[in-house]
């Protein structure tokens, strides 16, 4: 049984916790990595951009603890499980699993190739990339005996069909992992594991500055609150499902997108 918190003292503080973070590298991912790491948490970024790798590292020296990168590609299940040995072998137990690694597609599912070429590389990456993660490091948690917490980065997308842009697979990936993350909320809960998602909407970041400034404009005036997230939002939301403070909560999918959903 996970005991609860008795006073808001610490509450927050991950000081001496071993976080992993696909993706961690860069935009959403660097948001939730740097939030952890501010909090006290010794970070290890997962993602195949080295050089990327190191730029995130260098920001996240000055926050002090021990942080790392590892090449990890999430769609291979046999690398993800010889990486995971690796990790815990550099840091020792793993408290914090964040799975954010993730891509998309702009398509129809009509105009995609015979091979479905989008549809599978999304399905393999945003949902089996989980899935890979979870089963390695769940095992790490699990066999360590001191439980821990899982946080999957999924979407707003999973709620909605979003009219700016056709991406049914990637809102069909988020959606499968939201219902996941509630199987292994049930499953890993006998070993004091918490498994909670959270579901962003549209955030300042690289990606986003690709978006039309029409289809920006659009975007803002559908949120009640007028404009886009920061990816450290998401990262101090990440902070508190894996701090003592959320001890009381699995299971759970937290969105965090402006109100977007209740308006599109």
């Amino acid at each position: 049984m996970i005991q609860p918190i008795t006073n808001m003292k610490n509450a927050f503080d991950l000081t001496g916790k071993n976080a992993v973070v696909t993706g961690g590298n860069r935009g959403l991912g660097f948001g939730i990595a740097a939030a952890l790491a501010q909090q006290g948490a010794n970070v290890a970024i997962l993602c195949r951009d080295r050089a990327k790798a190191e730029e995130a590292l260098a920001e996240l020296s000055q926050y002090g603890g021990t942080h790392m990168s590892f090449d990890c590609d999430v769609t291979d299940l046999p690398g993800v499980i010889a990486l995971a040995d690796k990790v815990v072998g550099e840091f020792g137990d793993v408290d914090i699993l964040v799975n954010n690694a993730g891509v998309s597609c702009v398509s129809e599912l009509l105009d995609m190739d015979e091979a479905l070429t989008d549809w599978y590389k999304v399905l393999n990456t945003d949902l089996n990339g989980t899935v890979h993660m979870t089963y390695a490091f769940g095992k790490k948690m699990r066999d360590a005996g001191k439980g821990g917490s899982i946080i999957n980065i999924t979407s707003n997308a999973a709620f909605i069909v979003n009219k700016t842009q056709a991406m049914s697979p990637y809102s069909s990936a988020k959606a499968a992992a939201n219902h996941f993350t509630h199987c292994m909320a049930v499953e890993l809960g006998k070993y004091n594991i918490r498994v909670n998602a959270i579901a962003p909407g549209f955030t300042n970041s690289e990606l986003s500055k690709f978006i039309p400034k029409d289809m920006f404009d659009y975007i803002n005036n559908q949120m009640p609150l007028g404009r886009f997230g920061e990816p450290i939002e998401v990262g101090a939301l990440a902070v508190y499902l894996a701090s003592p403070a959320a001890a009381q909560i699995t299971g759970t999918v937290q969105v965090i997108d402006g109100g977007y959903i209740l308006s599109c």
